[in-house]
């Protein structure tokens, strides 16, 4: 979905002259005719459609400075960008200090618009993101902070939010990938033990012989290896909250012990004289149908109901593909920083192709897609060339994927040394194509063959081999147009064994 840029401008011609442009880049407009109609939107509900401000400084009933002071008295998140008639530098800093994020002066060309409006969106993205990620490390994340913007996730949210008004015990479910710790995390962010913390532990990823240690720690000298006296996972959590994924790969013999913690409120390290009082809030979470282990005597009934008092069931992506977009796009901005690429989004082919496909690793599955998709991506937006695994799945689409031949094509081989001199020594390209055939253009071949990449080296004795012949030997111009000094040029023909031409 299309971007919404709010444009707030009480000239009327220059309204559309603005919302016709910006239509031409892509994204969406809302018009206001002053600063009083755009204050009345942010105040309503139609603000959340709005992704950025287009703010005039200069208007009759209320000032673009005095709008910027209502935004920040509104805690607006959208990105502004004024503009006015008036270039000076103390106008462009009085608007950057009231909270505008870029300043264009009338009338901004196309291009000076296209740029403004996407930095300005990619930082507000990469301030969001940021964000997002101290919330996580401080644990404060909240249902707030989640991405998902269908109905799908809206039961999920309602009763993420009733269990964070408690300390019940809490049984996410879902498929691997959909997101169950970070549900986890917006639980404790929106609960009582928020800021407090929080400890994961992969249950499935532990060797059985050290879950007791690893859990409920152990004192020194209790058991071979033993060397100091170490502090299990529900110590750590003590005073916030313990996150216990896939939960049922747990052992019996864990279980055990798993259940007199949550009863009693205390743990037994190993090796200790006396239990150890504890204060944790659990949350589990398992990809497995907890009901058929517990049939199949692989997971303790009394335990799943002490997990299972207040069970939460996370939907898989397949059935959240509106969310596919926003996923998407906080991917690309996350990996196109970490990777110093300029990506700005999906085509509209692309994001096709993403929503028709099933995701059977779900949002894990979609990250590592776009991950994969930027780092191959060599133009600012994602197509389905980037997604070629994904759209062999896909009916409909077909990525175009250049392939560098293996062996030499029908249509030409080359003869004659790899070494070009100059008109009359050029090497010829034989064209098995009675109507095409002819002689090659003179250059520097940097493909062999095989379609496959010279070394640096031939490619440039060839350079020089081409100016000798070009230049008929006259080394100051050789070494000019080359780009290097005479002395170097003298060792780069030394050590290749290029032969000086007499004049």
């Amino acid at each position: 979905m299309p971007k919404c840029v709010l444009i707030v401008d009480d000239d009327p011609a220059q309204r559309r002259i603005l919302s016709e442009a910006i239509k031409r880049l892509g994204y969406e407009t809302k018009l206001a005719e002053g600063g009083k109609d755009a204050i009345a939107i942010m105040e309503s509900p139609e603000a959340e459609g709005i992704s950025l401000i287009l703010l005039d400084l200069i208007m009759p009933d209320l000032s673009g400075h005095d709008v910027l002071a209502h935004l920040r008295k509104l805690n607006a998140s959208q990105p502004v960008i004024v503009q006015t008639a008036n270039g000076s530098i103390d106008t462009a800093i009085e608007a950057m200090r009231a909270g505008a994020i870029d300043f264009v002066v009338k009338p901004a060309s196309l291009e000076r618009l296209e740029v403004s409006l996407n930095n300005a969106l990619k930082i507000d993205a990469l301030t969001v993101e940021i964000s997002r990620i101290k919330r996580k490390s401080e644990g404060t994340m909240t249902f707030e902070n989640l991405i998902s913007s269908g109905p799908a996730l809206k039961r999920v949210v309602s009763l993420g939010r009733r269990a964070a008004s408690s300390n019940i015990p809490v049984l996410i479910e879902g498929e691997s990938g959909v997101g169950k710790e970070m549900i986890a995390r917006a639980i404790q962010g929106e609960s009582e033990r928020r800021g407090k913390p929080f400890v994961t532990v992969n249950c499935g990823a532990i060797p059985e012989n050290l879950i007791e240690s690893i859990l409920f720690g152990h004192e020194k000298g209790s058991f071979t290896g033993a060397t100091e006296k170490r502090i299990g996972k529900f110590e750590e959590a003590d005073g916030g909250t313990l996150f216990l994924d896939e939960v049922g790969e747990l052992p019996l013999d864990a279980q055990v012990k798993l259940l007199r913690a949550l009863q009693e409120g205390e743990i037994d390290p190993v090796g200790a004289r006396k239990p150890v009082k504890v204060d944790f809030r659990l949350i589990s979470a398992t990809n497995r149908d907890m009901i058929q282990l517990v049939k199949d005597g692989k997971f303790r009934e009394d335990l799943y109901y002490r997990l299972n008092v207040f069970p939460v069931m996370v939907p898989p992506l397949s059935e959240r593909l509106e969310d596919i977009e926003e996923l998407s796009n906080h991917f690309i901005v996350r990996f196109a920083s970490e990777e110093g690429k300029k990506i700005t989004g999906l085509s509209e082919d692309a994001l096709r192709l993403l929503q028709s496909y099933r995701w059977p690793g779900n949002v894990r599955q979609l990250e590592n897609s776009i991950f994969r998709a930027v780092v191959l991506a060599d133009q600012p937006i994602l197509t389905i060339n980037e997604f070629p695994q994904i759209a062999a799945h896909v009916d409909g689409f077909e990525p175009t994927i250049p392939n560098l031949p293996e062996e030499p094509t029908e249509q030409s081989v080359y003869t004659g040394p790899a070494m070009i001199g100059d008109e009359e020594d050029a090497p010829q390209m034989v064209d098995l194509n009675p109507e095409r055939a002819g002689p090659a253009p003179v250059g520097v071949r940097v493909m062999n063959d095989y379609g496959h990449i010279r070394p640096l080296e031939a490619v440039e004795a060839d350079m020089i081999r081409l100016a000798l012949g070009r230049y008929r030997g006259h080394m100051t111009d050789i070494a000019k147009h080359l780009g290097i000094g005479r002395s170097t040029l003298y060792r780069k023909m030394r050590e290749m064994g290029v032969q000086q031409r007499a004049n």
